[in-house]
């Protein structure tokens, strides 16, 4: 399978010719054109990859707050009685017990156990007024809604693809809840919602769903809201995020953050052919006492200690190991870096790769091949950066 379109980031990238006039565009698109966007075919969506340097993007929000459109993801909304037991036999984790208000990550799976997608669930609000939805890939976005088209109605469920009518925003940083709190509303202070959590609300006076996840490594929110007041809210949250040294940021920072983080990206570390459980993500996967698309596939190697792993590198030279540099033990090949990037909190290069569990051994030393070198790097425990947690 190949990756999704644009999913990493090189140099190159930046540099890629003019986009055709096919590829889909968020709200706020017209905003990034107008604010010295560098825009690039993300998945098929025109997005911007950064508006001054990556590394000035990413310390702004690992130091201040990050103003993030991630209105490309896809937002699917699910109408029936049946709608938990449905999705519960969709995705790897338990999600017809979440609470009112509760978020969930999971992964979609097909029949094999390979990934379908990496996604959000939205347990609906106490009153009822919000249904479950979910929060997908950009990439993956017409696969699962084909995939969905064709199990919902045996379940008797019915879903909705808001995502051109909508708008997603995300506000990421040390300083991001303080900086938005004095205009959004929503059932309890921002500070006081539990991590992974949503709420209904509002947002400089607009209807609005709040949730705080994040995939920087960084406390902060996402919004959202219709299409129509995107950009009035970004420009709202963007004027308070900059007194604080805060700033519009693209996709180029995004993927560097995430990466630091060890958030694992589709189309690199996920794909059709890995199962989550060589993923590392056992979190996210509940077998006992239910079934799911997949979940007889996982069950067959959930104590199987041959199969690829996930790791984390750390190399000494300036050069930046890419996806698909072979990785090597005593001159063999023992795995493959999925993504690499320069650090810009550790100033050094990094890398996530799977290779043959005999040889993850943290502390240990293999060498990468860049472009026809070898180069020395030590494995390391994943994540690579983790904030100090307030709540």
């Amino acid at each position: 399978m190949q990756p999704p379109r644009g999913h990493g980031f090189t140099p190159a990238d930046v540099e890629r010719p003019p986009m055709t006039t096919e590829l889909l565009c968020t709200p706020l698109h017209a905003w990034h054109a107008a604010h010295g966007g560098r825009m690039v075919d993300f998945a098929g969506w025109s997005m911007p990859v950064q508006y001054s340097s990556i590394a000035d993007e990413h310390n702004a929000t690992r130091n201040a707050v990050g103003v993030f459109d991630i209105s490309h993801m896809g937002r699917l909304q699910f109408f029936g009685p049946n709608t938990a037991k449905f999705l519960d036999s969709l995705v790897t984790r338990r999600v017809a017990d979440l609470k009112p208000n509760q978020v969930r990550y999971a992964l979609a799976c097909n029949e094999a156990g390979g990934i379908l997608d990496d996604v959000l669930v939205y347990g609906p609000s106490a009153d009822g007024s919000r249904p479950y939805s979910m929060v997908v890939n950009a990439g993956n976005r017409e696969k699962i809604v084909a995939w969905l088209t064709k199990l919902a109605p045996a379940a008797e469920v019915t879903f909705r693809d808001d995502t051109r009518s909508t708008a997603m925003i995300a506000v990421q940083g040390p300083k991001a809840i303080e900086v938005v709190q004095p205009f959004i509303t929503a059932e309890k202070p921002l500070l006081e919602m539990r991590y992974y959590t949503c709420s209904n609300g509002t947002v400089a006076g607009t209807a609005a769903l709040v949730s705080r996840t994040g995939y920087t490594g960084e406390d902060g929110i996402e919004i959202i809201c219709p299409a129509a007041q995107a950009t009035m809210i970004w420009e709202k949250c963007l004027a308070a995020a900059m007194p604080v040294g805060g700033m519009a940021v693209g996709l180029g920072a995004r993927d560097t953050l995430r990466l630091e983080a060890a958030m694992p990206l589709y189309g690199h570390e996920l794909l059709e052919t890995i199962n989550p459980l060589a993923a590392g993500l056992n979190f996210a996967v509940n077998l006992g006492g239910r079934e799911f698309l997949g979940s007889k596939a996982l069950e067959k190697v959930v104590d199987d200690k041959a199969q690829p792993v996930r790791i984390g590198l750390m190399l000494e030279t300036k050069r930046v190991p890419r996806e698909h540099s072979a990785v090597f033990a005593a001159g063999n090949q023992v795995g493959e870096v999925t993504s690499g990037t320069f650090s810009p909190t550790l100033q050094q290069p990094i890398a996530m790769a799977y290779i043959q569990p005999q040889q993850a051994v943290e502390g240990s030393t293999v060498e990468v091949d860049i472009r026809g070198t070898m180069y020395p790097a030590t494995i390391v425990p994943l994540p690579f950066y983790q904030r100090t947690k307030k709540n």
